[in-house]
């Protein structure tokens, strides 16, 4: 597929075990520059985004990186290209994670470094119980076993509540207004990048990239009360390296649970992205040296 930067995908596609067509991003190295031993990696995107978040990264990883390696960037159902369920009571991080089983089995990848964004780092400490060999780093973009409920209530406020907007021009404005504050450096290029990730424009018209049913999930959680924290499903990843990740601006990791995940992990690294909130974007130099760095310690060699 063409990214406007040349062929550095692949489509790739597979049946769910309920039948739904699940959608990924397959980057792989030229020939010429095989990976050899480098490990793969998954790239889990946030609740209402999919896999072309992850498109500096991957880019960064399997062509930039002195050790190239293969890069997967899943599309949940519901997102992107995958199908949309007609059950919105399937859209959960359990039924996500089988989902995800399938699509890393069809692309014949046994072991893997996974990236997860918000919700795509709670589907790793999911898969950390679920299938703990398949493991063998994370990365953990802004989310962490404690979850702010503040910032879960500003995503609840607009995950399948905003308006369509008209254009591009109207879609960068309404991303403006709504997230400037957490994003207070962003170029107009980089708003215009963040709006075609957030839209799609299907038939003349501009459309959500995610299915607006998300939001019913959303609606279910009582926020009145502390959510359940969840440091056993966090101490799963205990085994392997860790990167946690924080935006500096995040309302839903707090610096508190982010030095307190340094604590309890054996062999948990940090960072912290300045002016960038929930979640930070990682196509920033910082941050693709950090993920480069991380993945290349865990080659062992």
């Amino acid at each position: 597929m063409d990214d406007g930067e040349g062929r550095l995908w692949q489509g790739l596609t597979c049946s769910a075990q309920d039948g739904l067509t699940l959608f990924a991003r397959d980057y792989a190295p030229a020939p010429e520059k095989a990976a050899g031993k480098a490990l793969p990696v998954v790239c889990l995107p946030g609740l209402a985004r999919h896999s072309a978040d992850f498109h500096e990264v991957a880019v960064a990883l399997s062509r930039d990186a002195p050790r190239k390696r293969r890069v997967l960037a899943v599309d949940y159902r519901g997102r992107g290209r995958s199908g949309r369920d007609k059950n919105w009571e399937n859209y959960t991080v359990q039924t996500e994670a089988a989902d995800l089983l399938t699509l890393v089995t069809a692309a014949g990848i046994d072991r893997a470094i996974f990236l997860g964004t918000s919700r795509g780092g709670l589907i790793t400490m999911v898969l950390s119980v679920m299938r703990p060999a398949a493991i063998a780093g994370a990365i953990l973009n802004d989310i962490g076993p404690v979850i702010d409920g503040q910032g879960l209530a500003r995503i609840r406020q607009y995950v399948g509540k905003m308006r369509t907007p008209a254009n591009w021009d109207e879609a960068v404005d309404m991303l403006k207004t709504h997230a400037h504050r957490r994003f207070p450096a962003l170029s107009d290029h980089e708003w215009l990048k963040f709006a075609e990730r957030t839209w799609s424009m299907t038939d003349g018209k501009l459309a959500t990239s995610y299915d607006p049913a998300l939001a019913k999930g959303l609606q279910a959680l009582d926020l009145e009360r502390p959510l359940p924290a969840l440091w056993e499903a966090f101490m799963g990843l205990s085994g392997v390296p860790l990167l946690a990740i924080r935006g500096e601006n995040s309302d839903l990791l707090s610096t508190e649970t982010l030095a307190e995940m340094a604590r309890r992990h054996p062999a948990c690294e940090t960072l912290v992205v300045e002016g960038q909130g929930h979640a930070p974007l990682l196509d920033d130099a910082p941050s693709l040296m950090a993920i480069t760095r991380f993945c290349a310690r865990l080659d062992g060699d």
